[in-house]
């Protein structure tokens, strides 16, 4: 067997990093990354990034303008492709016959993605978003991620995916978000079996395993003959899906996980199957030996929290139209617990301000009420404490946390990800060397 190589990853809409750290923990090598916010002059999360892992081979620009100069283009060849995109509309604007390529609306990040694996064809992808993806638009249950699916099938990606919420695997917050790994079809070490690979042998099941329950029989039968897929053939032009996937449906047809193998889906709801350690909210709080006063409640706005967190049932007016409604919702727990997994980190976490949305805990040491410090936000999300003080402001560093991702989740994808590429490597070298048969 030969050694195990370092194989090269461009990280794109890179953050301040959290790709990066768990990439680099299970053998990956970064090469290329990109990180530019267009809504604002000062570009924090670029400068966090640097700071941590230096400037060369970091370019903070227009992503779409990058790979709109294919002749020029400056992003080195890699094995991985990695990215957390926004949840945009992804509508395909033209059908092939009238453009010279697929389409979609401007300033739409994932066409940079499609535009970008067209160019350099690296042979894995791990890319990342918001659970709400699988079943986006409410016009269109579930088209959006039926575009993505349908663009990796023609550039010729097999594909699975995985909701993930990261305390079902013993992380201290409760974050969903969908992983989506492809595989390039032409790259040897192909060979998938659809359940087999949702629930036993894929990145996502050896990653993070689910319950096999049941399946014995399902996986024998599979090796005689390959199910048939749970939906219809998407439609291998984009354009086609755009228009009609997911019409006058109520729910999405995408469960939490599944795979897609040449416009062919198979998807099912699969339940995590984990035992080992799990850490709550309190375990990171315990950390933290010193909290500014800004970050605790004074008594006099204590009754405005418990307001947003509290129940609701009661009259309001629209302000545009003048119609009276009747508007409700749920209480949430105040202060949040301490002995469970914390409440998934929002972008609007800091601030001083009161909000249904935001953490207040009873400070463990003095008894009184208090928002999470940066520090807590980090290391809910694993990264080392400190990571985002950088020049920034408390909310600013909030706000990274609730853009970034749990690093040891993409850690633990990183690795199955790296045993795939290493048994394709070998796979090849062997081949070369003409110890195994040929290709077929």
């Amino acid at each position: 067997m030969s050694e195990s190589p370092q194989f090269r990853v461009v990280e794109l809409f890179a953050g301040v990093g959290g790709f990066r750290l768990g990439l680099e923990k299970s053998g990956w090598n970064v090469v290329w990354s990109n990180q530019w916010e267009p809504s604002t002059r000062e570009q924090h999360a670029s400068k966090c990034y640097v700071s941590h892992f230096g400037q060369q081979g970091h370019v903070c620009d227009d992503i779409a303008k990058i790979v709109a100069r294919p002749g020029e283009c400056i992003v080195p060849d890699h094995e991985l492709l990695v990215g957390g995109f926004p949840c945009q509309d992804y509508s395909v604007a033209k059908p092939l016959a009238q453009a010279a390529g697929i389409q979609g609306k401007k300033g739409v990040l994932w066409w940079s993605i499609y535009e970008m694996l067209d160019l350099k064809r690296p042979p894995f992808v791990l890319l990342e978003n918001v659970d709400r993806l699988l079943k986006s638009p409410a016009s269109q249950r579930g088209r959006d991620f039926a575009i993505i699916l349908s663009c990796l099938a023609q550039l010729g990606y097999a594909a699975e995916w995985r909701v993930v919420n990261a305390a079902e695997y013993g992380f201290p917050q409760r974050r969903r978000r969908v992983f989506l790994y492809a595989h390039r079809l032409d790259w040897r070490g192909y060979a998938w079996k659809p359940l087999r690979r949702i629930y036993a042998d894929g990145v996502m099941a050896r990653a993070l395993p689910v319950s096999q329950a049941g399946m014995r029989g399902l996986f024998e039968a599979e090796e005689e003959r390959i199910p048939e897929p749970d939906l219809p053939p998407l439609d291998p032009n984009p354009y086609v899906v755009s228009e009609t996937f997911g019409r006058g449906l109520a729910r999405s047809q995408f469960e939490n996980a599944g795979v897609m193998i040449e416009g062919r889906v198979w998807t099912r709801t699969v339940t995590p199957a984990y035992r080992g350690k799990t850490r709550s909210l309190g375990d990171v709080v315990a950390k933290t030996e010193s909290v500014p006063e800004r970050f605790f409640v004074s008594d006099d706005r204590v009754g405005q929290w418990e307001y947003l967190k509290g129940p609701k049932a009661e009259p309001r007016v629209d302000k545009k139209t003048g119609h009276e409604y009747r508007y409700s919702e749920g209480g949430m727990a105040f202060p949040d617990p301490l002995d469970r997994a914390a409440r998934t980190i929002l972008t609007g976490e800091g601030g001083t301000a009161a909000s249904r949305f935001k953490h207040v805990i009873r400070d463990p040491e003095s008894g009184r009420l208090r928002r999470l410090v940066p520090e807590e936000l980090e290391e809910l999300n694993g990264f080392p404490r400190g990571w985002t003080d950088t020049g920034m402001s408390d909310g600013k560093r909030a706000f990274m946390m609730g853009n970034a991702l749990v690093v040891g989740i993409v850690q633990r994808i990183g690795k199955a990800i790296k045993a795939e590429a290493d048994a394709c490597q070998n796979e090849r070298a062997a081949r070369d060397d003409g110890t195994v048969g040929t290709d077929t």
